[in-house]
C-alpha cells in the first residue's frame, strides 16, 4: 500500500469516514472510494467506482470484477451503534434486537434504578444527564438515537444535541400530540424546522405495535429503513 493511501485511510478511520480501499489484483493499483468521492490511480474507473460503493453501501468486502479487472475491495465501515435515551421497559427488548441486528447498544440514563447491568446485559451505560451522556459518546453518521423516556425533562436535552449531530436517525416516543408539543418545545429554545424535521415521532413504523417488544420490533425497522435508504441515496 502506497504511503499516501495508508495515511488518508488511517485519517478516515480515526474520523470514522466510510471509506472503500479498492485494490487491483493485477497491477496492485488502488484508490480510496467514498459515497460522495473517489482518490487514487483507479479513481477514473466508473464501473469500479460504482460497485466499490455497494459493497460499501452493503457492509461487504470481497472481489468484484470492473471490465477484465479483478479487483479485492476492502470496506472499512465505522461500527454502527445505537444510543437509546431513557432505560425503560422498550429500551430492553430494543436493545437486545439492535446487538442481534449489528449495533453497539448505549443507554443513557441518570436514573441508577433503570440503567443497571442486570435490565441491560452486554450494553453500555452512561449514567449521565442525557445531553451529557450524548455528548461523551461522539455521535458519528453511523449512529441512531432514540428517545423513550416520554419526559421532556430527559428527552428533550438528548434531542437538542442529536439534531445537531450527523446521525442518519432520530426518534421520539410519544404521541402525534407529544410531538406537537416537543416541536413548540425545541422552537423556543432556537431550533428550525429543518432541524426539527429530523426527528422521527412518532418513532418507529406503524405497525399497530402493543407490547414493548412489538415496539421495539416497529423502531427497529424505521431505524433499518432509513439506514439502507440514505446509503442508497448516497450510492445512485
Amino acid at each position: 500500500m502506497k504511503r499516501d493511501i495508508l495515511d488518508r485511510l488511517l485519517k478516515d478511520q480515526k474520523a470514522k469516514t466510510p471509506v472503500a480501499l479498492a485494490t487491483d489484483l493485477e497491477s496492485g493499483d488502488e484508490a480510496l472510494i467514498y459515497h460522495d468521492e473517489a482518490a487514487g490511480p483507479l479513481a477514473d474507473n466508473t464501473e469500479l467506482v460504482s460497485l466499490a460503493r455497494r459493497s460499501l453501501q452493503d457492509d461487504k468486502s470481497g472481489i468484484i470484477t470492473a471490465g477484465n479487472r479483478e479487483i479485492f475491495v476492502h470496506v472499512f465501515n465505522p461500527p454502527l451503534r445505537m444510543a437509546i435515551v431513557g432505560a425503560v421497559h422498550i429500551a430492553q427488548p430494543l436493545s437486545r434486537m439492535a446487538m442481534v441486528s449489528g449495533y453497539d447498544v448505549i443507554v443513557i440514563d441518570p436514573r441508577e434504578s433503570f440503567a443497571t447491568p442486570e435490565r441491560f446485559p452486554g450494553v453500555t451505560i452512561v449514567d449521565e444527564w442525557p445531553d451529557d451522556g450524548m455528548k461523551q459518546i461522539d455521535i458519528d453518521r453511523r449512529t441512531a438515537v432514540v428517545t423513550l423516556t416520554h419526559d421532556p425533562k430527559l428527552d428533550d436535552p438528548g434531542l437538542e444535541v442529536a439534531i445537531r449531530s450527523p446521525a442518519f436517525y432520530i426518534g421520539s416516543l410519544g404521541s402525534r400530540k407529544t410531538h406537537a408539543s416537543r416541536v413548540e418545545r425545541l422552537k423556543e429554545e432556537g431550533f428550525d424546522d429543518a432541524e426539527i424535521g429530523r426527528i422521527h415521532g412518532p418513532v418507529g413504523l406503524n405497525l399497530h405495535a402493543v407490547s414493548p417488544a412489538e415496539i421495539a420490533v416497529s423502531i427497529l425497522a424505521e431505524i433499518t429503513a432509513t439506514l439502507h435508504a440514505r446509503e442508497e441515496k448516497a450510492a445512485a
